[in-house]
């Protein structure tokens, strides 16, 4: 009988414990089937004993395992530790191990690890708060969610990048985790009970839903699939959905009569294919970009003349983000108006894509910079500020539905993607996003007013119309 090493974890997610105990365990030569792994505060092994290795030689392992075992850490099956053990224990020979996609133990790994994303995207995606009036008359913003795996504290962070500048709490049924506005603590777990109910702020936010629900675009399945029913107890706008589905069909034959007595077409079917992506869709983009121009999510609407929301047809099948407006973008109100713009048109011409069909906005709809005399000199956005104002990005998102997304410029990249990437690294292959389109990444038009030498300016430039070129390509073969 082999000897069974138990290792208790601090907590159901923690990585860093796992890692650390796996680490010294597998140097030391003790086989997965000699460790039991346990989380503090659950029933002891029998036959287990609490044993400290001296660690033996070290080995690399690849960074796709340390990615696939941090979200695998969070899942909720009970073998996840084991599992995760088994494939280290491979990698201490074979390195290449994760590549295997025919070894059952990655594919089960890989499999655990997307669930884990997929109920992190959900609960990025379906938290809503709702104020709670506080003693002091502050305020304080409550949610309620309930996760299907340990992700609270993996999810942290994403929260308060979000909404840095609101005082807030997540309430869930394994733990709670609350955000002052400088520190992150946490609390125990909650029910649904002790979660308020509505504030005056749902109804607001109902009609902001009912305004956007476009009938012409429902696809009942998908959205169950991508928004299932355990959710919508937590979130407002889920009461009008029913109704909303219930008249979809008669409100999207209207819209199909329309469309067949403005052209003329006896054919009900040649009319739906030719309805504008218009009515209601373009009424919500207008109210959309209303409510941005009185934006003061983050100070920089102190400062700059305006705000400047995107602009372009909301059919496009590629939308444009770049960092922020200009000096003349500000002063116009208009995206890519100034000395980028030029070369950004300049560059979309040679690559044989129409600005007119293309979608142009930004990751920071206001103008932030620094006055130096009379000129007002460009001043990056901090992480703050990004966060603050991809709400506003992602409202646009949802209503255009971009199957290419193109970041121009590591601000742009990290507003879509939600992290700090490196252009040269993911440059030139589409990357996934969570609603299914892409994100392509490139240089930033400004980049290339700022090259000195005019040879390799030259180089940069002809560079960012072959990207340029296969974003077009990529876009067309999707929606071919």
């Amino acid at each position: 009988m082999i000897d069974a090493h138990r290792v208790t974890l601090a907590a159901e997610d923690d990585f860093d414990g796992w890692r650390d105990a796996a680490r010294d365990l597998a140097e030391a030569g003790v086989p997965p089937e000699a460790v039991v792994w346990q989380v503090s505060g659950s029933d002891g092994d029998l036959f287990g004993t609490e044993v400290r290795h001296e660690p033996g030689a070290s080995f690399p392992v690849p960074r796709s395992f340390i990615d696939v075992a941090k979200s695998v850490i969070c899942h909720f099956d009970p073998e996840r530790f084991s599992l995760l053990y088994a494939m280290l224990w491979k990698l201490r020979s074979n390195r290449g191990a994760m590549e295997d996609r025919a070894d059952p133990l990655v594919n089960r790994l890989q499999k655990l690890a997307k669930e884990v994303r997929r109920d992190v995207h959900k609960m990025h995606a379906f938290v809503r708060f709702r104020e709670v009036a506080q003693p002091d008359g502050s305020e304080r913003f409550v949610a309620f969610f309930e996760p299907d795996h340990h992700i609270v504290r993996h999810t942290a962070g994403f929260f308060v990048r979000r909404f840095i500048n609101m005082r807030w709490s997540i309430l869930t049924p394994e733990l709670s985790i609350h955000w002052d506005g400088d520190k992150l603590s946490e609390g125990p777990g909650a029910t649904r009970a002790e979660a308020p109910g509505d504030d005056p702020l749902e109804a607001m936010w109902q009609t902001y839903y009912a305004s956007i629900f476009n009938p012409a675009r429902l696809k009942i399945g998908a959205m169950l699939k991508e928004m299932p029913k355990k959710y919508w107890r937590n979130m407002p706008e889920t009461s009008l959905v029913q109704p909303l589905i219930a008249s979809a069909r008669m409100r999207e034959l209207e819209m199909i009569d329309r469309a067949a007595a403005k052209t003329g077409l006896k054919h009900a079917l040649e009319a739906e294919r030719r309805i504008e992506p218009g009515s209601n869709l373009r009424a919500s983009w207008e109210a959309l970009m209303k409510e941005a121009r009185g934006c003061t999510r983050c100070d920089l609407y102190k400062h700059g003349t305006q705000t400047v929301f995107g602009e372009g047809p909301l059919d496009a099948t590629i939308m444009f983000v770049g960092e922020q407006p200009g000096d003349q973008e500000d002063l116009a109100g208009r995206p890519f108006v100034g000395p980028a713009g030029q070369v950004f048109d300049e560059a979309l011409e040679k690559a044989g894509i129409l600005r007119s069909e293309v979608y142009v906005t930004n990751a920071v709809k206001h103008f932030k910079f620094e006055q130096r005399g009379k000129k007002r000199i460009h001043s990056k956005p901090n992480a703050g500020e990004i966060e603050a104002c991809r709400w506003w990005l992602d409202q646009e998102r949802t209503l255009i539905r971009p199957p290419v997304t193109v970041a121009l410029g590591a601000t742009a990249a990290r507003s879509i993607l939600d992290k700090i990437v490196t252009i040269s690294r993911v440059r030139g292959s589409p990357l996934p996003l969570p609603d299914g389109g892409e994100c392509w990444v490139t240089v930033h038009p400004s980049f290339l007013l700022r090259i000195p030498e005019p040879d390799r300016r030259h180089e940069e430039r002809a560079k960012f119309v072959d990207d340029l070129k296969r974003i077009r390509d990529r876009a067309e073969a999707l929606t071919a």
